[in-house]
């Protein structure tokens, strides 16, 4: 999701799904973005890294041949983007926005991009190891308002809690906002949605997306990279 500070969500009429999902599954309440604008925050997410950049430039100019948690996992990974017009596009398509679609910046995954990063099906499935998901410019908060955004997941998150693997114990869900609106510091808020995690769980540790990137690492025991290395892991947190 993007740009949306925590007050903004916790506790407001606006968002009474997310609300929901807090106080039914885990809550970060210390979590942050890493920076300023959007993209580094998707590569620091996927990557351990933001490289430096400050800016939300197109893969023609921002891409990267740093290993990323897509190249760890091979072949079973896959990026969903709601509107995205082909598969691994690296150019804007409003709606879409390649901005929030970390996978076509990563030279090493070039190849599997072409058939792992595709537009957000009806259907989706989560059999891959890794999936990362991106609403369009008017659900994930952005150009959109928060009542849309939040009406959004009511209708996706359903799909993944009714997948097999989350039925059988072995899917975590994340839901995350790259950044603030430049009104918090940069806290988000950060949702833990997994079988294992105990009914309004919360957490004030200082989790950031390096955090979120080392949980993803950990749970599919992978090495971590960059900065996940020695971000505040979130696995005892939430009991994942």
């Amino acid at each position: 999701m993007e740009n949306t500070s925590f007050r903004q969500i916790i506790g407001s009429r606006s968002a009474p799904y997310l609300n929901s999902l807090a106080h039914a599954c885990g809550l970060a309440t210390g979590y942050h973005g890493v920076t300023y604008p959007s993209l580094p925050n998707y590569l620091a997410a996927t990557s351990g890294s933001t490289f430096g950049l400050a800016n939300d430039g197109l893969p023609a100019t921002n891409s990267t041949r740093a290993a990323s948690i897509f190249s760890q996992t091979g072949t079973s990974w896959q990026s969903l983007s709601e509107s995205m017009p082909k598969n691994c596009d690296r150019a804007n398509a409003y709606p879409y926005m390649a901005k929030h679609n970390p996978a076509p910046y990563y030279v090493s995954v070039a190849a599997q991009c072409a058939r792992q990063s595709v537009g957000l099906p009806s259907a989706p499935t989560f059999a891959a190891r890794y999936t990362f998901v991106t609403p369009n410019m008017l659900h994930d908060m952005h150009d959109g308002s928060i009542a849309q955004g939040d009406a959004w997941l009511k209708a996706f998150v359903p799909k993944v809690i009714n997948s097999a693997g989350y039925q059988l114990g072995s899917t975590i869900l994340v839901i995350v906002w790259d950044t603030d609106n430049n009104s918090e510091g940069n806290r988000v808020p950060a949702l833990v949605v997994a079988p294992q995690v105990r009914p309004g769980t919360t957490s004030a540790g200082a989790f950031n997306h390096y955090s979120l990137l080392r949980l993803s690492e950990e749970t599919l025991g992978l090495p971590l990279l960059g900065n996940a290395r020695t971000a505040v892991s979130m696995r005892a947190a939430f009991h994942l």
